[in-house]
Order: C-alpha cells, then sequence, then structure tokens
C-alpha cells in the first residue's frame, strides 16, 4: 500500500525542505513537493499540517531494559534534599502498599542537588524510612547505590565481606558499613535482587518502547545483557526475540552487548552472535566494556586525579591487560567494540587497547569507539581522530556535569574536554543520553549542544567554541546514529530507499530561540511507515 505524506516541511538537510513523501512497504519512494506528489496515485494520504517532519531520533547509547525497570520504581531524580528523598520513598511505600520484607527500589538522586549539603544518603538515613523493608537507591548515573540495614542482613554483606575489584564497600570512619556501593561493588547488591521473568522483561521493554516513540526515537542502540546481575543474557536476547515474534516492536534496537571477561565474550561468539545478526528491529551490535564509573561519583578514573579530592583518581574496572584481552579477542572476531569512557585515565588504556588491537587485527571499517568520551586531552582527540574511532556522545550531560567539570577536573583538563564539535569534524559522532541516567527526550540533548549551557539557563555557556549548529545536533541525533550501526543506507534521513522512520515535531527547530529547544514536543511518530505514537489533541 503507497501512502503520501504531503503539507507538511520535510526536513532532508540543512537548506532543503520539501512538503511530501510518498512511502511503500515501509519504505520511502519518492520526495518532492505537493504538487507533484499529489498527482501520483496511492491508497492512502496523510496530510501533515505544516508540521515540522525529520528522521526519526537514534539515540546511540542508552538502557532501555533498564528504562523500563526504573519506570516501576520510585523516582528519586527531583529529590532536593535528603529528607526530601526520605518523603518520597515513604510515600511509595504508603501508595503501593508493599508488605514488610518486600524489597522498595528507587532511583536517580544526586546528592550534589540536595540543600542544605548532605552528600551521599547513607543506610542510617535509609533506616529512617523503613527497618523492615529492604532499600536499594541507585543514584542517576547507575555507579552508585546505597541500601539500609535490613537489605545487609539479608544481603550477608557484612564489615569483612571482601570487595570486588573496581569497586568500593563504604565505611565511616569507624569501620562500619554505611551502605553505600560504588561501581564493582554494586553486583553484591543487585545480584540478589528479585530476578525478572521473560514475561516481566517484556513487560518493561514494552513500556520503554511506548516512552521512546512518544518522543520521537525510532532507534535505540542499549545496553541490555547484564541489566540485572542474576538474569543470563540469553533470557534478555528471549524477551527480544518474543516481542518481535508478535510484531510489538515500535523501536529499532541494536544490542551493545556488554560482557565483563573473555569467557563470557567466547560464549557469546561460539553461540553464532556477532555485529551485525539479527533484523531490521534487532540486531547485535559492538561488544559493550565498562570502563570506569561516573565523574558526578567521583569513580570517573582520572590520570592525575580530582582536583576537589586531593589522592583520589576514581575507578578503573579492567587493567591494561583486561581491556586489551577484551577489545582483542571482539577485534579478533571482527566484533565492533564501544568503550564507556569518561575519565582521560581509562581513556588512555582504551585508546591503547584499541592501537594493539587494529594492529594486530587491521581493518577498514571497524566503527569502533568510545562512548561518553568526556574528560579529554588534546593528544588523546588527536588519537580518535587518527584511528578513525566513533564518538558516542551525550550532550545532555552538560546540563549538569557543566556545574561540576571544573571542580571535579581542574582547569586544564576542563578546557580540553566534551569537545563534542570537534570530535563530529575530526571523526565520526552520534548523540544519545544513556537514559535512564537522563531522560530520553532527545530535544534536551540538542539544546545543551546547541547552548552548551544547562537546561536552565542557569550558567555561562561552557566551552562555547564547541557549540553545533541545530543542522549538526539534528545529525547527531539521525544521521550520526545511522552510521554507528553501520545503517547510514538503511535510515537516518528522509529520502528514497530509506527507512520510513520519521518524527513530526510541535516546532521549527530552526526557528525556535536556542533555550527553548526542549520544549518542542512530538506530534507523532512513525516507525517503518507505521503510525507507533500521535499526542493527544
Amino acid at each position: 500500500m503507497k501512502t503520501l505524506f504531503y503539507n507538511g516541511q520535510i526536513y532532508c538537510g540543512e537548506n532543503n525542505i520539501r512538503q511530501a513523501f510518498l512511502v511503500e512497504e515501509g519504505r520511502i519512494l519518492q520526495v518532492g513537493e505537493d504538487e507533484a506528489l499529489l498527482s501520483l496515485s496511492c491508497d492512502r494520504q496523510v496530510n501533515l499540517q505544516g508540521a515540522f517532519v525529520c528522521p526519526g531520533f537514534n539515540d546511540s547509547h542508552m538502557h532501555l531494559l533498564n528504562l523500563g525497570n526504573t519506570m516501576a520504581m520510585c523516582h528519586l531524580a527531583e529529590a532536593g534534599s535528603l529528607a526530601d528523598l526520605q518523603q518520597r520513598l515513604s510515600s511509595f511505600l504508603e501508595q503501593k502498599n508493599q508488605q514488610p520484607g518486600q524489597w522498595l527500589l528507587g532511583r536517580g538522586w544526586n546528592q550534589d542537588h540536595f540543600s542544605p549539603a548532605s552528600g551521599m544518603p547513607t543506610r542510617d538515613d535509609l533506616d529512617k524510612v523503613s527497618r523492615l523493608h529492604p532499600i536499594c537507591i541507585v543514584r542517576c548515573c547507575g555507579h552508585a547505590l546505597c541500601v539500609n540495614s535490613r537489605a545487609l542482613e539479608l544481603l550477608g554483606i557484612g564489615e569483612h565481606t571482601p570487595c570486588p575489584p573496581g569497586g568500593t564497600i563504604g565505611k565511616d570512619e569507624n569501620g562500619r558499613l554505611n551502605g553505600i556501593f560504588l561501581d564493582g561493588a554494586m553486583p553484591l547488591v543487585q545480584g540478589k535482587l528479585p530476578a525478572p521473568t521473560v514475561s516481566d522483561m517484556k513487560n518493561m521493554l514494552l513500556a520503554a518502547m511506548e516512552r521512546l516513540s512518544s518522543l520521537g526515537v525510532t532507534s535505540c542502540q542499549t545496553d541490555d545483557l547484564l541489566a540485572f546481575e542474576n538474569v543470563p543474557w540469553q533470557n534478555v536476547l528471549q524477551a527480544y526475540r518474543e516481542l518481535e515474534a508478535e510484531g510489538k516492536m515500535t523501536v529499532r534496537v541494536y544490542e551493545q552487548s556488554q560482557f565483563t571477561a573473555p569467557e563470557g565474550l567466547q560464549a557469546f561468539l561460539d553461540a553464532g552472535f556477532n555485529t551485525g545478526v539479527g533484523s531490521e528491529f534487532f540486531r547485535i551490535g559492538p561488544l559493550k566494556l565498562l570502563g570506569d564509573g561516573s565523574l558526578g561519583a567521583r569513580t570517573a578514573f582520572l590520570r592525575d586525579g580530582y582536583a576537589d579530592a586531593p589522592g583520589e583518581h576514581g575507578l578503573a574496572l579492567f587493567t591494561q591487560d583486561e581491556m586489551d584481552a577484551m577489545i582483542g579477542l571482539a577485534r579478533k572476531n571482527g566484533m565492533q567494540c564501544a568503550v564507556h569512557v569518561i575519565g582521560d585515565g581509562i581513556l588512555d588504556r582504551v585508546l591503547s587497547a584499541y592501537e594493539k588491537a587494529f594492529r594486530l587485527y587491521p581493518a577498514k571499517d571497524h566503527r569502533c569507539g568510545v562512548i561518553h568520551v568526556q574528560l579529554t586531552r588534546p593528544d588523546q582527540l588527536e588519537k580518535i581522530s587518527k584511528m578513525g574511532l566513533h564518538a558516542y556522545v551525550q550532550s545532555v550531560f552538560l546540563d549538569y556535569d557543566s556545574h561540576i567539570v571544573l571542580d571535579r577536573a581542574g582547569e586544564a583538563l576542563s578546557a580540553t574536554s566534551y569537545a563534542f564539535r570537534t570530535l563530529q569534524h575530526a571523526a565520526t559522532l552520534s548523540n544519545g543520553t544513556d537514559c535512564p541516567v537522563e531522560d530520553a527526550n532527545p530535544m534536551r540533548g540538542i539544546q545543551c549542544a546547541v547552548t552548551r549551557r544547562p537546561l536552565d539557563a542557569s550558567l555561562l555557556p561552557y566551552r562555547p567554541e564547541e557549540k553545533m549548529t541545530v543542522a549538526q545536533a539534528l545529525s547527531s541525533y539521525t544521521e550520526g546514529g545511522a552510521y554507528a550501526s553501520f545503517e547510514e543506507n538503511f535510515k537516518g534521513k528522509i529520502a528514497p530507499g530509506m527507512a520510513a522512520d520519521f518524527v513530526a515535531l510541535s516546532h521549527n527547530p530552526f526557528l525556535v530561540p536556542p533555550h527553548a529547544l526542549s520544549s518542542i514536543t512530538v506530534k507523532a511518530t512513525w516507525v517503518n511507515g507505521k503510525n507507533v505514537f500521535r499526542a493527544a489533541e
């Protein structure tokens, strides 16, 4: 069936606005002006009513399954104080009528937003919410969590519990556990939480995809295989396979497959999974490695340490040898790689590992890359360019990080970091949100990319020379994401032959003041030519 979409502002690239396009069997056949295309034979016509229409957004790094899981938790992102956090948890307990012994889970708190300043919440703070319910709350970044005393009892974690490599089990000045777990220590808690079934995960994914569709996101590149410490990756793949077989996938998924040891990766490869395996709606993407922590939790690994915490360098989750082994194994088997990199210290290790792997297993078009690539030195940016690495950035991180980067990283390093425009010109780049670390709304990231300021404009632009134009920001969320998944000839543009994945926006982003870009909403979203979301009138 042929469908004509007409009377729109069809964005086909900078300075290229058309009025109409024709779709058949999920593909765009022709793009042009109303007069010419309305004269063609078609089965159905859709009046776009003058809306600005662009390619569907592609979030090139997020956590779709975690988003669905988080949506059922107590939301703590807006907690403005420790007392506020406690009240939100107490209200959630009462609202859900949870019985004693049931886990109370929450996510999104950020101690830097607490007033008065109180640091990270501790077990004692959570004990004031409940001593009958085990409580676990995860920081917004996903690199720190806190549990109460009841949780520690159930988990069997005490002062003498050994800490895994790359993690920290928090203790107070008397050596007593304070309930805080950082990075590599978090699986001690998360591995013993109630494990979701395949059916549970399907429901989480459906809820998360519904949310993405409402935001115009038609594709995502997502890290799901280790979303739950006590759920095998085979079960995650089964959840996706069943949803696809049932025709319920409304977002195209490129799976950033996380593994922590060569044995796990080898088993995955031996089972026949590698980059590109799958379908147009679910495909295996790169090996995903978690290199370090987060800047907000001071677990990102900095070469020269934290300016506001002398002696602290953060946490490297892989030694150089371990990083070499993982990337080397992937490249030996032709698998794409993408590594979470926030601190310049871990970036040194990642670049060294890539250099060794490319020397041993050369490839003309590997599209390996670095995720986040936040704190960078000029020598590292040069290496990224020379090696042809892809930068998976999250420009929306500027909303929070611009408040802390100078204090955390110091003047010299902060002066060369978050170099997104430089990376877009010197290498290849795509954008995303790292959701649920940040909200999945692409327009928030587009605004931060264009303004280089927090969304509330509370600070002057941070490194304004790294601003993107609106066209560049849109490209980073469309064409850039398609390139990262080897699909630049399949999606990311409104052009003949491309997938009919597109979104109608409430306003033309080229005509909206930069500080108002995040206020643009989605009127409707189409995937494969099918309407998957329409806003209420």
